[in-house]
């Protein structure tokens, strides 16, 4: 699993509660160690009846906390555990969260380490609720969670499915990529595009010509999904305009679906005012059927083929180049370049012709770059003349380095 420059060497404090889910918790830090943090586990007595300390030491390779008693261990030697813990952490996520366990912190208990270490540390507190039937429901339930809310602390809600009890309703604690995901939004916060407001295209238009067929291109989506998730790992607040089809979006951030180039530049154009930054990622189709069938086009034996009428797509960046003259918003726009020849060329043209401030080529002939893969290598053209050639990389770290450019394009460092 590749590292995320996020996370790495990040402290992170998971508090495991008795509840079935610790099975999830047990994947949780093994990928939070994959992702490169330092995991260090308190566990709780009901926890201990479910799974053993023993699991997860191996799968992070650090000492588990089990005692508030217990002095030494990898957090801070020199303290007891919980001032160690606390001091230390740069997060503190307690999944599965039971019901026991929120009305314990609700109520600021000190019984027994986790509760101790989560009054004494100043790291952000996430909590991930994971308990049986209607419980979640339940008043109690519902005023301690708004209280932990209401003292700053992310609470990820519980996903709807079937319990080991064989009932049915909300209380199941997410999968593990979700419950990463909402670690990466909080620990992006502060970051070089805090607060921003990111507006991302992503995926291939698709142009109908009848209620069953339509015309698209290679485009996954993956470079402008990345690009989300790079976005709320540096603080932003991601707006994403997608044509893709069967991805997952980052946690934290809000998708529009679309479908075609028209309705792409409508989105586009009415979320724009609101946007500090644009990034094109999409690849948008240039032309589109002159007329849609109302009805499936039907095979017939007498004609040798069918004769299809092209008209042009609009032009969303031209279009945004127009607004922005008037507006001055966003501050930035970023815009892509898919290419199989003169890549340099054709990019610089394009550049300058739709007035924007960075241009990311891709050479869209090489097998392990650009449609459908998960890596990229890309040139970034900027407004004043710079290239810069980037190796063959996750589309990821493409999108992370992308992510800083816009960062300096903004003001921030």
């Amino acid at each position: 699993m590749e590292q995320i420059t996020l996370l790495e060497g990040k402290r992170v404090i998971l508090g495991v509660t008795g509840s079935i889910a610790c099975y999830k918790a047990v994947d949780l830090a093994s990928k939070l160690t994959q992702l490169g943090a330092l995991v260090d586990v308190i566990m709780t007595d009901a926890a201990r009846e479910f799974v053993t300390p023993l699991t997860f030491q191996a799968v992070t390779g650090r000492a588990v906390y089990t005692s508030m008693w217990t002095t030494g261990g990898d957090a801070l030697p020199t303290h007891v555990a919980h001032v160690g813990l606390a001091e230390s952490a740069d997060l503190f996520v307690i999944a599965p969260a039971t019901a026991h366990t929120l009305a314990r912190l609700a109520h600021g208990f000190a019984d027994d380490l986790l509760a101790v270490t989560a009054l004494a540390t100043r790291a952000p507190l996430i909590v991930a609720p994971a308990m049986d039937g209607t419980m979640y429901a339940h008043p109690a339930v519902v005023a301690n969670v708004n209280a932990l809310r209401e003292r700053g602390a992310t609470v990820i809600e519980p996903e709807e499915g079937r319990f080991a009890s064989g009932l049915v309703g909300v209380g199941r604690l997410p999968e593990t990529a979700t419950l990463i995901g909402a670690i990466r939004q909080v620990m992006g916060r502060g970051g070089v595009l805090d607060r921003v407001k990111l507006l991302i295209t992503a995926g291939g238009t698709r142009e109908a010509l009848d209620p069953v067929r339509f015309i698209t291109n290679r485009s996954s989506g993956k470079q402008g999904y990345a690009l989300a998730q790079a976005g709320v790992d540096a603080g932003a607040e991601v707006t994403l305009i997608s044509a893709a089809r069967g991805l997952s979006a980052p946690y934290g951030v809000r998708v529009i679906p679309v479908d075609s180039a028209q309705q792409m530049q409508q989105l586009v154009l009415a979320h724009l005012i609101g946007a500090d930054a644009l990034i094109m990622a999409a690849a948008v189709a240039d032309f589109r059927p002159r007329s849609t069938a109302a009805h499936k086009i039907k095979k017939s034996n007498e004609d040798p083929g069918l004769t299809l009428h092209l008209e042009k797509n609009p032009d969303i960046l031209a279009a945004v180049k127009d607004r922005r003259r008037d507006t001055r918003r966003p501050r930035a726009v970023i815009g892509f370049a898919a290419e199989s020849e003169d890549l340099i060329t054709n990019a610089r043209e394009k550049l300058e012709r739709k007035g924007l401030d960075l241009l990311v080529a891709n050479d869209i002939s090489a097998a392990d770059a650009g449609f459908d893969v998960d890596t990229n290598r890309v040139v970034i053209l900027d407004a004043h003349g710079g290239e810069q050639a980037l190796e063959l990389a996750s589309k990821s770290k493409v999108s992370e380095y992308i992510i800083r450019r816009v960062a300096q394009l903004l003001g921030g460092s």
